[in-house]
């Protein structure tokens, strides 16, 4: 009896290891940061997010369909509402790449150094799937499941918009204006009402939630090169799959997760929203 309740707590702990890592993760990040800048704001700041994190993917663990959106909500607000508009932080691409020409690491630069250039090698494209604000509205509309065939030739934008936001930002350090840092918290309102505004059109147009996120989205240049040497995705084994399709019809990024290679299409596009573990009839994802 005591061996069968050992071997219990033990399968209970497992099942939640990915929570317990994502915690200690964050915690790190959040102490050596702390440390390093002598800033008490980013202890509180990764802790919270780690926090957020670790209980929503332990509630998903749980089977709560509410999940997901929980962190969107609980991380999504947070960055757009309290970092963004109150503390005029531009956590957008261009906030980026202001940080970055004034040689600081702060704010956005620390940003997407954690969550989208180097944290993909952890957990892939799990920002986009967790955290990201434009996204977390997006989830919210009709279209969960894509209507219509994905248009390849599309994604070319999202180069476009990355390039766009370079040199945007280029030219304003060139052109040596003044009271950057008040443009750029403009920017950020700017960008944001822009990339909502596109993101319900594409969606309404495609009849796809995320197609904002498969064409326009320059943040994607940087997530997918990374996330295709992800720690953390979803794998497939081929020897249990039927090949029923039930899987390529839930995923929201049209990645071909009947397949466990990573070179599997759409591979580096996979947000780890686990839609596809959720309805595989032979449990062949997991």
């Amino acid at each position: 009896m005591v061996k069968r309740t050992t071997t219990k707590n033990r399968s209970g702990f497992s099942k939640y290891l990915v929570s317990i890592l994502l915690f200690l993760l964050f915690e790190t990040v959040a102490i050596t940061l702390w440390l390093t800048k002598n800033n008490l704001f980013y202890l509180l700041n990764f802790s919270y997010i780690g926090c957020c994190l670790s209980l929503g993917t332990a509630l998903f663990t749980a089977g709560k369909r509410y999940a997901r959106h929980f962190v969107q909500l609980a991380v999504g607000c947070y960055m757009l509402l309290y970092l963004g508009v109150f503390s005029r932080e531009n956590m957008q691409i261009e906030g980026f790449w202001y940080y970055l020409f004034l040689s600081t690491f702060e704010a956005a630069t620390i940003h997407y150094a954690v969550a989208k250039i180097f944290g993909p090698l952890l957990f892939g494209r799990g920002w986009c799937g967790y955290a990201c604000w434009t996204a977390m509205v997006l989830d919210f509309l009709p279209y969960k499941q894509p209507q219509k065939p994905r248009k390849e030739k599309l994604g070319i934008l999202r180069y476009v918009m990355f390039l766009l936001s370079l040199a945007l930002v280029s030219a304003l350090f060139l052109m040596q204006v003044t009271h950057l840092e008040k443009i750029m918290f403009w920017m950020f309102l700017a960008g944001n009402a822009f990339y909502y505004l596109s993101g319900i059109t594409l969606a309404l147009i495609f009849k796809d939630n995320r197609a904002f996120c498969k064409y326009l989205c320059p943040v994607t240049v940087f997530l997918k090169p990374m996330s295709y040497f992800s720690l953390l995705r979803v794998h497939c084994d081929e020897r249990k799959c039927v090949h029923c399709g039930k899987c390529l019809q839930v995923c929201p990024m049209n990645v071909e997760v009947n397949k466990e290679t990573r070179k599997r299409k759409n591979g580096t596009e996979c947000i780890l929203c686990y839609e596809c573990t959720k309805s595989c009839p032979k449990k062949a994802l997991h």
